[in-house]
């Protein structure tokens, strides 16, 4: 059942009326989502094999997520809650400046599907530190992981404070359409469209977690053995349903043979020389996103572009870490984030080039740049616009709790985890204090002060 309007005032009213706002209210609530999280383990490693295939070591990052986030809340969360000083002009003197964050009411939270625990919970521990009730809306398209996320919050905590409501899209736009405080979504661009056009009618704020075609550039000067371990890796990773994975690999042409060699034998490596046997490999999620994916692979396997792998197993919706040629950027393989585990390698002619290419582009999530010299990555960095960089690695930067993650134009707007989580969940409160003495009457009408007096006391 979707939540009522009268249900999401009770929840905003328990904010308005200053309940939430005492640290040990906020303390709490994060030590109930730390148990829910420890308490949980083996339930939630199991639900996220239900749904995605997950070996073990990949379901248990999700938790590894969530504890390090939590941990980095409820040690710093004083320090955040605090007011911030902010000078007085002289004018305005005698006179005390303070911005203070505050909560912004009752959020909901939109969860993705290839990460459906630990996207769905993290925004919320940011949420709660900046003392918020939430409504969470986990995704449909991962059932294990949300019936389980519904059972374990309703046992964790009071329904005025956290609730959940399951259901498809047609439930997240019925929730959409209610006023609350924030809406955070996690997903692909075209239902962020359509959360941010259903916000605007109560012009509710909206974060949007989004994606897009992240690239990865390999010049001169990279460990090509570890490069190619990190891009298999980072390209097997939940079959590469992340939306930082490596979207496409650009490589300098001396480069690219050794790194191919290397890139198999990595893949090999990790999966072994039948990949699709592996335990360590998931599956995609559903036969749409399956389909849409084998299409991909038949034409480029038709062309003759496959490079490194191309094994396919329907059944289980698996699919091999594969590499595939692409010659230039009209390619089906480059028209949109792939969000699975094909990997398109361009031949890299020019960096200035490549980088103008890229800045022609939607803005990606994360950008990649494994070698270069100290010029070449400045360059690569001044010269580039994404949510985020990560050099001579790949994924690794959303695993630092208090470096912000989020998307810039295409791929998201907004940002969280640590403080940049709390500040987004808050609204910082401008608040001035005037004492009644010094109450100087040339401020008053009728205004006899000399304007050039009144320029150089205005500065």
């Amino acid at each position: 059942m979707t939540l009522s309007i009268d249900e999401l005032r009770r929840m905003q009213d328990s904010v308005g009326r200053g309940l939430t706002r005492a640290t040990t209210w906020r303390q709490e609530q994060l030590q109930r989502l730390s148990d829910l999280v420890e308490q949980h383990e083996q339930e939630v490693l199991a639900a996220l094999a239900a749904d995605l295939g997950k070996p073990p070591t990949e379901a248990f990052f999700e938790i590894v997520a969530l504890r390090q986030e939590l941990k980095l809340a409820q040690r710093q969360l004083r320090r955040w809650m605090r007011p911030r000083r902010v000078s007085v002009p002289l004018a305005q003197r005698p006179g005390r400046a303070d911005v203070i964050p505050e909560p912004l009411g009752c959020v909901l939270i939109i969860g993705p599907w290839n990460y459906p625990f630990s996207l769905t919970l993290q925004p919320l521990i940011s949420a709660l530190a900046a003392g918020n009730t939430a409504v969470l809306k986990p995704s449909e398209h991962a059932p294990a992981v949300a019936a389980l996320i519904s059972r374990l919050i309703s046992e964790h905590f009071d329904p005025e404070v956290v609730r959940v409501d399951q259901g498809d899209g047609a439930v997240a736009a019925a929730l959409v359409a209610l006023p609350f405080d924030h809406i955070f979504f996690t997903g692909g661009g075209a239902i962020g469209r359509k959360v941010l056009e259903g916000a605007a009618a109560h012009l509710t704020p909206v974060t949007l977690e989004l994606g897009g075609k992240s690239p990865a550039l390999v010049l001169e000067g990279a460990d090509l053995t570890v490069s190619a371990r990190r891009l298999i890796w980072g390209k097997g990773l939940n079959a590469g349903q992340t939306c930082i994975a490596p979207d496409h690999l650009i490589v300098q042409p001396g480069l690219k043979a050794e790194l191919l060699k290397a890139m198999a034998s990595a893949r090999t490596e990790m999966y072994g020389t039948d990949p699709l046997a592996s335990e360590q490999l998931a599956c995609i999620v559903n036969d749409r996103q399956f389909q849409r994916l084998e299409a991909l692979l038949d034409k480029a396997q038709q062309e003759g572009r496959v490079l490194i792998g191309g094994e396919i197993n329907r059944d289980q919706r698996r699919i091999a870490p594969t590499v595939i040629r692409v010659d230039d950027r009209q390619d089906p393989l480059m028209a949109d984030e792939l969000f699975g585990p094909l990997l398109p390698v361009l031949e890299l002619a020019d960096l200035p080039q490549t980088l103008a290419e890229i800045r022609q582009g939607p803005k990606p999530l994360a950008l990649y740049l494994f070698g270069g010299n100290e010029a070449q990555q400045q360059q690569v960095l001044e010269t580039t616009s994404s949510g985020g960089v990560c050099l001579n690695d790949v994924v690794m930067q959303a695993g630092v709790p208090d470096l912000p993650f989020g998307g810039v134009g295409g791929s998201g707007m907004g940002s969280y985890h640590g403080q940049a989580g709390f500040d987004t969940f808050s609204h910082a409160k401008a608040v001035l204090r005037r004492p009644f003495r010094l109450d100087f009457k040339l401020r008053y009408p009728p205004y006899g002060i000399d304007l050039n007096l009144l320029r150089r006391l205005a500065g």
